[in-house]
This record gives structure tokens, C-alpha cells and sequence, in this order.
């Protein structure tokens, strides 16, 4: 396990998610370095390397993507440990990238949404290009409108004349064009639009974020993805790392921490042992607690973490001292 990344979940039951038809977006094969482009698909998995996916992973690297049946090919422990350090991040539905690099059908990339020592621009990683398109109007729609957040685990949405469409992640942000009684109209990157259930999002203005979190208030949204299994990389509905876990949480609640275990450790308020509350993060390092942290779980109260383990694990509840045998235990923050 190395400190940039986290112990990681999958989602044992992902779903298929296609791209509606394209509308005023830049094809992407004409994606080039120095571009600003937008995902294209519910989550786009990003790589340490470009051409390195087995032929198990092709539902992860096309448009659209099949999540459910990349899950369903890594049933094993091993196979989903093949991952490890191979995977960077995961990027959702309409996050924005800057385009760094193309190599072929690939493009490098940096993820502003995610922090990171590494890189001060955001996130890196390699992504197919089909994952991507350019669109000048979806971009002036980011920054200008009203903004529908994905607050369920998943939200379907809906095709214009009421046709079922696909399943969208949690911390899915879109710009809303018209609200209607109980449903919101958005612009998709590739230019078309589709609706979503107001009860499975929030609208927010332009500038404007979730009311001042709670400890309490993170512990309950974590608490949502009980089961989701290991996933190195994962900051999706469809798996969550450890790191990835509490970042996504966090920024369910407008805090933004960084991407990775060791970077999270680095910043928000120190706390006791004793002054633990819920909602705080506890981070685990060498045995004795020193060197570098590699994993990262949240408080519950009465000794309890929610956390997500390894590659053989989901995300579960643990008494957090008896979990921690070999004394890896590195300290807490308080970031809300």
C-alpha cells in the first residue's frame, strides 16, 4: 500500500451508464494538451499509465461505460488487487480536466476538483479519450447556473419524453436549467439535457454550498455505503478507496480535503484520543505509528470506525482499536 492512495471499495452491484447522443461537444478525438475538457460518462477511471488496462477492464475504459459488469469480472481478491497502484482517482460525470498530455487513444490529465501534493493543478492521470469532450457551452453552464448535486447513492436520469435513462454517482454536480414541481432539467457535457429527481439531489446557486456540516451529519452519510466493496481508486458510487471514502463524504458537505490518506493527515485540527467525536478521522501508519499513513477511517462514537478495509472487504463498521492489532494508529483530524 503506498501513502498517495488509500485501502480501496467497489461497489459489488455498479450499474451500466451511457452517454446521451452528443450535442455541440468537441469529439474526442480531436482532445489535445492544453485543453479544458469534461467527463463524458458516470465515472471515468483514471490510470498511472495509459494502455495498461487488461482486457477485463474494457467495461471501465469506453463510452459508456459498464460498471456492473467490470464489478462482476473481478470477483476475486486477486483480481481486484491487480489494481493496486495501477489506478489513480475516479472522476465523475461532468468533472472538469485539464488536458496535459495525448498519447494515442489516451489523455493525461489533471483533476482540480481533487487536491494533491503531487500535482498543484489537481489530481493526474491517464483516461481514454472517449471519456472526454470539450464543450465551450457546458462550460459557461458550470460556472453560470444553478447547480443540481447528487445527494442518493444514485440518481437516474431521465431522457427527454420520459424515456428511462442511466444512473449517475453521488457528488454528481450539473448545471440546472429549468426546476420544475418534482423534477430538475440539466445540461450533460456532451451538449444534450436529461431531468433528475429533485428528491435525489440538492440545487445550489452559483457560489453556494450545504449548510455548515456536523460531525454527526458526515457520520450519517457515511453510513450510506455500508457494503460498497474495495475499489483502489474509487471516488464513486460505484467504489470508494479508503482516502476516497472521506474525501467524497467531506465533500458532500462542502469541505474539500485532499484525495489522498497521507495529504488528509496533514491538515484540519488535531485531536486527542479522548476528545474524539464523531465525524473525525483516525489514520493509520507503520506499527507504532510512525512513518508514512496509508489508510484513513471516520470516527462513529463508542470506539467505533466506518472505513473501507482492503481489496477482500467492503465498507464496514470496526471497533477501531481491536482493528488497529499492530498499533498503527498516527493521530486525528477534525476537518468540519
Amino acid at each position: 500500500m503506498r501513502a498517495t492512495h488509500a485501502i480501496a471499495a467497489v461497489l459489488g452491484s455498479a450499474l451500466v451508464v451511457s452517454c446521451l447522443p452528443a450535442a455541440s461537444a468537441q469529439e474526442a478525438d480531436t482532445i489535445e494538451a492544453g485543453d479544458t475538457a469534461f467527463v463524458d460518462v458516470a465515472a471515468a477511471t483514471l490510470w498511472v499509465e495509459p494502455d495498461t488496462d487488461r482486457p477485463l477492464d474494457r467495461p471501465s475504459t469506453t463510452n459508456p461505460v459498464d460498471l456492473d459488469e467490470w464489478n462482476s469480472r473481478m470477483q476475486d481478491t486477486e483480481t481486484r488487487r491487480w489494481l493496486t497502484g495501477k489506478l489513480e482517482t475516479q472522476a465523475v460525470l461532468g468533472s472538469q480536466v485539464e488536458v496535459t498530455k495525448v498519447s494515442g487513444d489516451w489523455a493525461k490529465v489533471v483533476l482540480p476538483e481533487q487536491a494533491t501534493p503531487r500535482d498543484e493543478r489537481g489530481y493526474p492521470g491517464w483516461v481514454p479519450t472517449d471519456q472526454l469532450v470539450e464543450n465551450d457551452r457546458f462550460e459557461r453552464q458550470v460556472e453560470h447556473r444553478d447547480r443540481a448535486v447528487v445527494t442518493d447513492r444514485t440518481a437516474s436520469l431521465q431522457r427527454p419524453g420520459g424515456r428511462s435513462g442511466p444512473e449517475i454517482s453521488f457528488n454528481t454536480e450539473l448545471p440546472v436549467l429549468h426546476e420544475g414541481r418534482d423534477r430538475a432539467t440539466v445540461a450533460l457535457p456532451d451538449g444534450s439535457r436529461a431531468s433528475l429527481d429533485e428528491d435525489a439531489i440538492e440545487v445550489y446557486a452559483p457560489g453556494e454550498g450545504p449548510a455548515a456540516p456536523t460531525g454527526e451529519g458526515l457520520v450519517e452519510t457515511g453510513r450510506t455505503f455500508l457494503g460498497l466493496r474495495y475499489l483502489w481508486a474509487g471516488v464513486s458510487a460505484w467504489g470508494f478507496d479508503c482516502s476516497g471514502f472521506t474525501y467524497s463524504i467531506h465533500r458532500a458537505h462542502g469541505i474539500d480535503i485532499p484525495r489522498d490518506a497521507d495529504a488528509q493527515a496533514a491538515v484540519g485540527q488535531d485531536v486527542a484520543v479522548a476528545d474524539l467525536e464523531p465525524g473525525d478521522l483516525l489514520f493509520f501508519a507503520q506499527p507504532g505509528g510512525t512513518g508514512s499513513v496509508h489508510h484513513v477511517g471516520m470516527y462513529l462514537g463508542d470506539g467505533k470506525m466506518i472505513h473501507a478495509p482492503n481489496a477482500a472487504e467492503s465498507v464496514s463498521i470496526v471497533d477501531w482499536q481491536q482493528w488497529d492489532e499492530d498499533e498503527e494508529f498516527s493521530g486525528a483530524k477534525r476537518m468540519w
